[in-house]
C-alpha cells in the first residue's frame, strides 16, 4: 500500500480501553505517528462534549470527525461542516423508542442528551445523531427493520444491542474523505482503525482498514488486517506494525 499519511482512530473499544483511558503505550505511539509526519484523526460516534478530552490529552491539532460524521472539524475550534437530521425524524424516531419502551439519546450541538433530560424543548434543537438501544436484541432488529423501512436515515450500530442514526449519506467514510480533501491525501493514503459497524464502510474504503481483537466478527472480516485488543495496546501495536513495518 502507499506511504501511511492520515490515521483515522475510532474511541470507544479502540483508543480506548474498557475504564475510558488511553494507555501510555498507545499515546506514545500515536505521538511517534505525529512526529514522523502521519496526520492522526478521531473518526469517532462522540460528539465534541465526550471527545473533545481525548482530542486535548493527546494535543491534536488535526482535523476530528465527529457524531459519525456529522460534524467535521478542521482543527480545534474551527468547524467545517455540521449536517442535521430532520427534525420531524427526530420527532419520529423518539415516538418510536418510547412506544417500543427503548433507551434513546442525541447528540445535538448544544448538548448529548439521553431519555432522562429528554423534554419537549428538544424538538427545537437540531439533532446530528440519534440513537437508540433496548437489551432485547429481537427487539432492537424489529426497531432496526422499521427505521431501515422508511429509506431516510443512515442506520448502524456500535453495539450489538444499539441503533445509531444519521443523516442519510453520512458516515465516518464521508466524514473522512471530506478531511483528505481538506489536506491533499487519497483514501489509498489512509490507515483506519475500529471496532464495530459504525467503523465498517470507513475500514472498506481506506487504503488500510484494520480491525481491533475485540472487533464485531462481520468488521474484521471486511478489514484488511487485525490488531490485539484495545486492552492490550492494538492500536499501538498496528501503529508499530503498518506505519513502522516494526516485526512484533
Amino acid at each position: 500500500m502507499p506511504q501511511v499519511r492520515l490515521l483515522a482512530l475510532d474511541l470507544d473499544g479502540t483508543t480506548l480501553t474498557e475504564d475510558k483511558t488511553i494507555t501510555e503505550e498507545t499515546k506514545a505511539w500515536i505521538h511517534r505517528a505525529v512526529e514522523a509526519g502521519v496526520k492522526v484523526i478521531f473518526a469517532t460516534g462522540r460528539g465534541t462534549q465526550t471527545a473533545k478530552t481525548f482530542w486535548e490529552e493527546l494535543e491534536l491539532q488535526t482535523p476530528m470527525v465527529l457524531v459519525n460524521g456529522a460534524e467535521v472539524w478542521e482543527r480545534p475550534e474551527v468547524l467545517a461542516k455540521r449536517v442535521y437530521i430532520d427534525r420531524d425524524h427526530v420527532l419520529r424516531l423518539q415516538q418510536l423508542a418510547v412506544e417500543w419502551g427503548a433507551h434513546y439519546w442525541g447528540y445535538s450541538v448544544e448538548s448529548l442528551t439521553s431519555k432522562r433530560n429528554w423534554t419537549e424543548q428538544m424538538f427545537e434543537r437540531d439533532w446530528m445523531k440519534f440513537g437508540i438501544r433496548h437489551d432485547d436484541l429481537d427487539t432492537i432488529q424489529r426497531l432496526r427493520d422499521i427505521i431501515e423501512s422508511w429509506g431516510t436515515l443512515e442506520i448502524t450500530r456500535s453495539a450489538a444491542v444499539n441503533i445509531e442514526i444519521s443523516p442519510k449519506g453520512i458516515s465516518k467514510e464521508s466524514g473522512v474523505r471530506i478531511v483528505c480533501e481538506q489536506l491533499g491525501i487519497g483514501m489509498e493514503q489512509v490507515m483506519a482503525i475500529g471496532d464495530n459497524m459504525n467503523d465498517f464502510r470507513l475500514i472498506q474504503a481506506a487504503g488500510l482498514g484494520v480491525a481491533m481483537g475485540n472487533a464485531d466478527e462481520e468488521l474484521k472480516r471486511a478489514a484488511h488486517a487485525v490488531t490485539d485488543t484495545n486492552e492490550r495496546d492494538g492500536v499501538a501495536k498496528a501503529i508499530q506494525k503498518h506505519i513502522f513495518q516494526l516485526a512484533l
